[in-house]
């Protein structure tokens, strides 16, 4: 059985997917709703399979059938496929799917590793996904966003996105930036975003 662990920076240092999951792992529990807004290779659906228990939900979203067959295939491996709905459309249509409050949404830019680099996410689409994640997100919720730069394309998205969550309102976001200074230009970053109040909640200024 897939079991979740503390993760230490050594364990960390690089790794832009892991520093996403421990992120979001922090405020997930047994009975948490969490989404995969890229499910990919199905690493992180695995990784929020095992942290919302049997009593969770995951949802995970992805526009090419073979990244959820083979997401299915790799949670049917550790015996945490009952707790997960697989959907073949783009994160763009998650309130289509998905009744909220939702506690964490995990997102990885760019393309599916190992297959057709043309298929990637792309600025207008991801921000409409990071919007409705922004809006079903639980006060105390989070939502981390690896951004690949290396791709065509990237750049503007990576722009997109860190030009959206710089907008985000401190009373009721708050927002980081994580990079790492001692690797090449084209290393992924990360946006963390957890969410502090409701937003229709009094707000001091």
């Amino acid at each position: 059985m897939y079991h979740k662990r503390p993760v230490n920076f050594a364990g960390i240092r690089g790794n832009a997917v892991l520093l996403g999951q421990r992120f979001v792992g922090e405020v997930l529990h047994k009975g948490s709703v969490a989404v995969d807004a890229t499910a990919g290779n199905g690493y992180d659906t695995l990784f929020l399979a095992n942290s919302v228990g049997e009593c969770g939900r995951v949802y995970a979203f992805d526009i090419q059938q073979s990244a959820l067959d083979i997401t299915a295939r790799r949670l049917k491996q550790f015996g945490l496929e009952k707790n997960v709905t697989l959907i073949h459309d783009g994160h763009e249509k998650m309130d289509l799917y998905i009744v909220p409050p939702v506690d964490a949404f995990i997102f990885n830019l760019g393309y599916l590793p190992g297959g057709d680099h043309d298929k990637i996410t792309r600025p207008s689409t991801t921000v409409k996904a990071l919007q409705i994640a922004l809006d079903m997100l639980n006060p105390g919720g989070r939502i981390s966003i690896v951004v690949y730069t290396g791709h065509l394309g990237a750049g503007e998205e990576s722009r997109t996105v860190e030009e959206m969550a710089a907008k985000l309102d401190p009373r009721i976001f708050g927002v980081l930036k994580v990079t790492f200074i001692n690797r090449s230009a084209s290393a992924p970053f990360l946006i963390f975003i957890e969410r502090v109040k409701k937003e229709n909640e009094n707000l001091a200024p």
